[in-house]
C-alpha cells in the first residue's frame, strides 16, 4: 500500500533531528539516558490504568513457589520495578534491565517495597542471562519487553533455561492490532518512528505467535484491548505459561 511509506514519511519528516541525530549515531546513547524518566512517568500512569489487570494476573503467583514456601522471581527488564507493588511478600526477586539508567528509580521502588527480599540487580539483555543459574526460577515476569527486543525466541530459550521444570512466564505485552483492522494500519504508520522514540518499541510484533512455538508445557494467553488513551498500544496479550 503507497499510502503507508507516504505517511511513514510525513512523520518522519516532522521528527526529522531525531531521525538526524539517529543516522549519525549520537541518538541511541541519548536515549538510554533520557529514556528512564519518560518510563517512569509512564510506568505510573499504565499502573494506574491496568491496576485490575496486573493484580488479576499476579493473583496466583505463589502457586508456583518452592518447597520453602519462597517464590524465586526473576523479573526481565524490570525498568524503575513498576511491577513491585503486585508481588506477594515471600518473593525472592532478581532483576535484569540492560539499560544502567535506570538505577536510580529502581532503587526508589526498592527501598519502597519492604515486602520483598531483592537478590541482586543484574545488568544484561533478555536474549543473554547467562549470570543466572539453568533451573534455578520459579517464575519469570516480563512486562511491556518483548516489543523491544532484539530476539522474542533467543529471550524465550533463555527464559526455559533458567525456570525449573514446572515454573512460569508471566507476560503482559503491547501487540499488532488485527491485521484486517484500522488499528493495524496506524501501527506500521508510526512504527519506524516509534522505534526510534520507544528505545527499540515495536508496534506491530506478532508476539503471542512467539510464545505458541516456544515449547511451554501449558500458555494461558488473552488477547485484550488495554484502556490506554493512545490507540496503537491499546492491543495486548496477558497470561502465563509454564514449562
Amino acid at each position: 500500500m503507497v499510502l503507508i511509506p507516504l505517511l511513514q514519511g510525513c512523520i518522519q519528516l516532522l521528527t526529522l533531528p531525531i531521525c538526524l541525530l539517529s543516522y549519525l549515531g549520537l541518538w541511541d546513547p541519548l536515549c538510554k539516558k533520557i529514556f528512564p524518566y519518560f518510563m517512569a512517568r509512564i510506568s505510573t500512569a499504565y499502573n494506574r490504568k491496568l491496576f485490575q489487570q496486573k493484580q488479576d494476573l499476579f493473583s496466583n503467583l505463589m502457586e508456583f513457589a518452592g518447597r520453602s514456601g519462597e517464590l524465586r522471581l526473576l523479573e526481565i527488564g524490570t525498568g524503575s520495578g513498576a511491577n513491585f507493588q503486585f508481588y506477594p511478600s515471600r518473593c525472592r526477586v532478581t532483576c535484569t534491565d540492560p539499560n544502567p539508567n535506570f538505577e536510580k528509580f529502581l532503587l526508589k521502588s526498592i527501598a519502597e517495597s519492604p515486602h520483598l527480599q531483592f537478590e541482586g540487580s543484574i545488568v544484561a539483555s533478555a536474549e543473554d542471562l547467562r549470570p543466572v543459574a539453568d533451573d534455578s526460577m520459579d517464575v519469570v515476569v516480563c512486562t511491556l519487553v518483548l516489543c523491544s527486543v532484539h530476539s522474542i525466541e533467543r529471550v524465550l530459550r533463555e527464559v526455559l533455561r533458567v525456570l525449573r521444570l514446572g515454573g512460569a512466564l508471566y507476560f503482559l505485552e503491547h501487540v499488532a492490532a488485527d491485521r484486517s483492522s484500522w488499528g493495524y494500519f496506524w501501527q506500521q504508520v508510526y512504527n519506524p518512528t516509534w522505534r526510534y522514540l520507544g528505545d527499540g518499541c515495536c508496534l506491530t510484533r506478532e508476539t503471542w505467535k512467539e510464545l505458541e512455538k516456544a515449547g511451554f508445557s501449558e500458555l494461558k494467553l488473552r488477547h485484550i484491548q488495554a484502556p490506554l488513551s493512545w490507540n496503537p498500544t491499546r492491543p495486548h496479550i496477558i497470561g502465563y505459561a509454564v514449562k
